[in-house]
């Protein structure tokens, strides 16, 4: 049986597409520790643009925390509605909120990480838990368990930010799948000892850690990457932990339209550029690998008189990437988008090539 070129380029790329998958498995397999709980000192920081109505639902649940001793730091990052009145009656009424103004000036107008720079600041304690004002703690346990693993060594920790399932729509699940795609990857890197990014809806770190970096001085005139960027330059597999505890997630409020979602995506993509060298290869040729999959298995198909031996190989890719990725979306308690598989990293595969050429004509200019 006579074999050819397309079916040795098909088996090489379903190769190095499954050692991607066997080395970020990782944060679906490790064995969960007991959940251990903090009671240092922790100032949770909050950046608020315009999200007057997120924080009337947000701040109670902080508020609400079990963990003994804390502080809220409320951002008001220039807002125009009534954002900043709230802040002011939460601090007013609550001795552990404190109340952070900005006021946009010329050289950082609109920059998130400016406000959060100021916000930091502001904090009295060394260990800072940081969640976005659309997001919502999954349990009162959160701030303890965020803030746990800051000791010794670890002055980093990465959490889950996730997604509500707010409507039966395929968007919905597409944006669900990718943020445990994503999840998946950059926490099982880290695993690894090879940490890149974070997620600034659900991160913790210590303000040692901040300026012994110089903060966001290094990338400040980029937008976005106040998490990412942040993670990429001061992370180590040292200083690095990962928190998986399901009471430790942070969940948010989806985009509800494809406009609205491109345009948060063109904003989270335009920073991965900036990664260190080694990350943007490893990471770039992991989508390539996804990408050539479908490729080389359309032309395999095509060229191929011996077809059975291309489903063989194809339905094993499938398979194995199948039990990977139903152990992940179980512990992120995403399983029911399993089925869906196929379907939602064949979208998710477009929606990245079509962000990597958007993002070359045009680049987000404010984070809100």
């Amino acid at each position: 049986m006579e074999i050819g070129l397309p079916f040795y380029t098909l088996l090489i790329v379903v190769i190095i597409n499954l050692t991607y998958y066997l080395y970020f498995a990782k944060s679906a397999y490790v064995k969960q520790a007991l959940p251990s709980k903090s009671s240092s000192p922790v100032s949770v920081i909050v950046c608020a643009k315009n999200e007057a109505q997120n924080l009337l639902e947000l701040v109670p649940l902080l508020l609400n925390q079990t963990h003994p001793d804390f502080e809220i730091i409320l951002i008001n990052d220039a807002s125009s509605d009534d954002t900043r009145s709230i802040v002011e009656d939460f601090s007013s009424k609550h001795q552990n909120v404190q109340m952070v103004d900005v006021v946009n000036n010329e050289t950082f107008w609109a920059n998130k990480k400016y406000a959060l720079t100021l916000g930091i600041k502001k904090a009295k304690n060394d260990q800072l838990v940081f969640i976005d004002a659309d997001c919502r703690p999954s349990s009162s346990e959160w701030l303890s368990l965020m803030s746990a693993p800051l000791s010794g060594s670890n002055r980093i920790v990465l959490g889950y930010g996730g997604y509500e399932k707010v409507k039966d729509s395929i968007l919905n699940r597409l944006i669900r799948f990718e943020t445990v795609f994503t999840a998946m990857q950059y926490m099982g890197y880290a695993l690894r000892g090879n940490p890149y990014m974070g997620v600034g809806r659900n991160l913790a770190y210590t303000a040692q850690q901040f300026y012994d970096v110089s903060g966001f001085m290094a990338h400040m005139r980029i937008m976005g990457g106040d998490d990412d960027l942040f993670i990429n330059e001061a992370a180590t597999a040292e200083n690095t932990a990962v928190q998986l505890d399901p009471d430790s997630f942070a969940i948010s409020k989806p985009k509800t339209t494809w406009a609205q979602w491109w345009t948060q995506k063109k904003r989270h993509v335009s920073t991965a550029k900036h990664y260190k060298r080694k990350h943007k290869c490893t990471l770039g040729l992991f989508f390539l690998s996804q990408f050539f999959f479908i490729l080389s298995t359309i032309v395999a198909f095509i060229f191929e008189t011996h077809w059975e031996i291309i489903m063989v190989l194809v339905v094993l890719r499938y398979l194995v990437v199948m039990i990977i990725m139903g152990r992940g979306l179980s512990r992120f308690r995403e399983s029911e988008l399993l089925p869906l598989l196929p379907l939602l990293e064949l979208l998710l595969i477009g929606t990245q090539i079509g962000l990597f050429f958007s993002n070359t004509n045009s680049q987000p200019k404010r984070w809100k």
